[in-house]
């Protein structure tokens, strides 16, 4: 089943401008350069990106600048830092607040899921169609259908690579009510991740999980966090592998000269996501500061 057909022309618009204005930058495209790009009037395009963003759309490519980034990678002297940074007064508490992760046994590993039932879905998020997969232990996948990667059957396949000997069921009506919460955190329900993976992956997924929404780090800032500082490679294949897209937040690893790098789901896709989450977190901290 292909769902390039059910792919947000809203989102592709979104995609197409936030391309426009990094490769356009340095010359500075008016509003009605990038609104011509994606086939909108300004106005139109405006009221779109706001929407969807929060933010105009100038504001957001400043998110994406290599100056502001490295204000950021400067803030983030380690995980521990970064999540006090973000106000939790430890890394666990970021568990409490919204993801909780589970890795399989030893046993588990090596009998390739066996004996487990997946439920899967594909549901509309802020960035394109989803592929969500749970298990009745936790979110198992979690793959974004991008322009690049529009076919629900080729994200499947990879998620039974993964759990080569579970026994899977389409359950949309399942899997809805997660896929909602994944984009829409509820506080005092976080959700579960079950994840399957080496010793080493799991690590690097954890430390991942220290990384606050509107914050990004380095593989250095990982690869510290894991005490393999020197083990950069391997931490770059750990964090492509990660098979849960933004409950476990690769798209927040950068290189250290504040080069946004690839994603496993779209580069257009990482510098939407973390525009948008800055966003957010610019716009909670300027509630925090407001008097009731």
């Amino acid at each position: 089943m292909s769902t390039a057909d059910t792919l947000s022309p809203d989102y592709q618009r979104i995609a197409r401008a936030i391309q426009f204005l990094e490769a356009n930058f340095r010359r500075q495209p008016s509003l009605d350069e990038v609104a011509d790009a994606v086939s909108l009037s300004p106005f139109h395009f405006q009221r779109l990106f706001s929407e969807w963003a929060g933010i105009s759309p100038k504001r957001f490519l400043q998110f994406l600048t290599a100056d502001f980034l490295k204000e950021r990678l400067a803030r983030a002297g380690s995980l521990a830092e970064a999540a006090a940074d973000a106000g939790l007064s430890a890394p666990s508490r970021l568990h409490d607040l919204f993801v909780t992760l589970e890795a399989v046994t030893p046993q588990e590993y090596r009998s390739g899921g066996a004996g487990l039932r997946v439920a899967y879905g594909t549901h509309p998020t802020p960035f394109g169609p989803a592929l969500l997969a749970a298990t009745e232990r936790g979110i198992c996948g979690l793959h974004l259908l991008d322009a690049t990667r529009p076919d629900e059957a080729a994200a499947l396949l990879e998620l039974r690579k993964n759990w080569p000997r579970a026994d899977f069921e389409p359950a949309a009506e399942r899997t809805a009510p997660l896929a909602a919460q994944a984009f829409a955190p509820t506080a005092g329900q976080p959700l579960h991740l079950l994840v399957r993976g080496t010793n080493f992956q799991v690590k690097v997924w954890e430390a991942l999980l220290r990384v606050p929404a509107g914050q990004v780090v380095s593989y250095q800032h990982v690869a510290r966090a894991i005490g393999q500082p020197r083990a950069l490679q391997a931490v770059g294949s750990a964090v492509g592998a990660n098979p849960v897209a933004v409950l476990i937040p690769c798209h927040r690893v950068i290189r250290k000269e504040c080069v946004l790098g690839e994603y496993r789901w779209g580069s257009a896709t990482k510098k939407a996501l973390i525009g948008w989450e800055m966003a957010r977190a610019e716009r909670e901290a300027v509630r925090q500061t407001v008097p009731d």
